[in-house]
């Protein structure tokens, strides 16, 4: 059966028998999903509470996904909520604020963490309201694997071809309200719809996400970064070694490069085009360019702008046991699932660690075994970032490195051509 579209619970999770005494920082958890699945079944927030030596409370939510959280166009400005699902989050942070309290937890030590569209979500919130979200919502933010597709305004033709097309399959073309006929449609429907839809769509990407709609989220994301217009004072950020991969056909792959980037950003110019063939072709074969492109411009560059706003307050990890692929961090975090590629105790600790030192006090080196994990800096003072992996032989390998030069040029060069791709 479909999950009913009333999804707005949250589940909250606090250590011992009784609510804690003394106000512990809170954790909130976005899940991941592509904006389009995922729920908090399988976030088990209690997996924190252990991992932090019950010293936290944490808050897993749910918001509307698909279609029923994301559809934008004119119709949806006029008479509904563009980035619906944004919303949703956005009142359970509220919520948060004025009820955590009552669960043990401090409304005034928030941190805001996801994986993939959870942690798209996060940069969301992010740069929500100008950088300027009242009353401050939360402290600190965390990503996993940030997650940013193309943010087109809310009536440009990609989003209103979208709207389009859900009236089209839901025969209400005809319909002097399109929107309202949207409504009386069976949800079972709807979400049938909105499954053939994203089944349509170029091969790992994903069609029902946010938009620039003009009050929540006021202008693409990346211009918010460069302005430093962030809320939230401390930001912890990793992603995995090999992102793209997933997300690109391996079994039927494009191996124009020029193609499947033209493919990717339909708006990119071809002279840009070229220019960003030609910044890969020395990295591996055809397909390994398309997954590099594709990891680096959906999830690994738009942390490093995330990490340039939070200049004197970001810290950068990244997950490299092989073959560290987007998600493979997942089992580190909910120890419940049984989904780890490597069992190593001192991996999972000093992994596990610097993200809770962190919720608990916005800093990675309080809560950590020094003598596995080094000092972790600032990213800011010297483009340095934690890499956390195991040897061959299964010993905790975790080390600083410096960003690769490389790899900023070509981020720097998708940055300035985010008018094209829309980020």
């Amino acid at each position: 059966g479909q999950p009913p579209e009333d999804c707005l619970f949250l589940n909250v999770y606090f250590p011992g028998d009784t609510v804690p005494t003394k106000p512990l920082p809170t954790l909130f958890w976005i899940h991941g999903g592509g904006y389009v699945a995922g729920n908090a079944a399988g976030n088990t927030g209690g997996d924190f509470v252990r991992e932090s030596n019950n010293e936290i409370v944490v808050v897993v939510i749910q918001y509307r996904l698909g279609l029923f959280g994301f559809l934008a166009g004119s119709e949806v400005k006029s008479d509904g909520n563009l980035n619906a699902g944004l919303l949703d989050q956005d009142f359970a942070l509220r919520w948060v604020q004025g009820h955590i309290s009552k669960f043990g937890g401090d409304p005034t030590k928030v941190t805001i963490w996801g994986e993939s569209a959870g942690a798209g979500s996060v940069l969301q919130h992010v740069v929500a309201n100008g950088g300027k979200t009242s009353p401050q919502l939360f402290r600190g933010a965390i990503t996993s694997s940030t997650f940013l597709p193309s943010q087109y305004h809310y009536n440009d033709n990609v989003p209103e071809s979208l709207y389009s097309e859900v009236v089209e399959q839901a025969n209400c073309t005809a319909a002097s309200d399109t929107l309202s006929c949207l409504r009386s449609v069976d949800p079972n429907t709807l979400e049938t719809i909105n499954n053939n839809i994203n089944l349509a769509g170029f091969f790992g990407t994903f069609v029902f996400v946010p938009v620039v709609d003009g009050t929540f989220i006021t202008q693409r994301p990346t211009l918010s970064f460069k302005q430093g217009k962030v809320n939230g004072n401390a930001f912890l950020a990793v992603t995995n070694a090999h992102e793209g991969d997933i997300f690109v056909d391996q079994s039927n792959p494009i191996t124009n490069v020029s193609l499947y980037t033209s493919l990717l950003f339909s708006q990119l110019p071809a002279t840009q085009v070229q220019t960003a063939a030609k910044l890969y072709q020395n990295l591996g074969t055809p397909v390994q360019q398309d997954d590099l492109i594709m990891g680096e411009t959906i999830f690994i560059c738009p942390t490093y702008y995330m990490l340039n706003a939070f200049q004197n307050n970001g810290f950068k990890g990244e997950f490299a046991i092989p073959p560290g692929f987007h998600g493979q961090d997942i089992g580190y975090y909910f120890t419940s699932l049984g989904i780890t590629i490597v069992d190593n105790p001192d991996f999972s600790a000093a992994f596990q660690g610097g993200f809770l030192s962190f919720v608990i006090n916005q800093n990675p080196n309080n809560k950590i075994d020094s003598t596995i994990t080094p000092q972790w800096n600032l990213y800011s003072r010297d483009q340095t970032e934690m890499v956390f992996n195991v040897t061959a032989g299964n010993v905790a390998d975790v080390h600083v490195a410096t960003t690769d030069a490389a790899l900023i040029e070509r981020c720097n060069f998708w940055d300035s051509v985010g008018a094209f791709t829309v980020q």
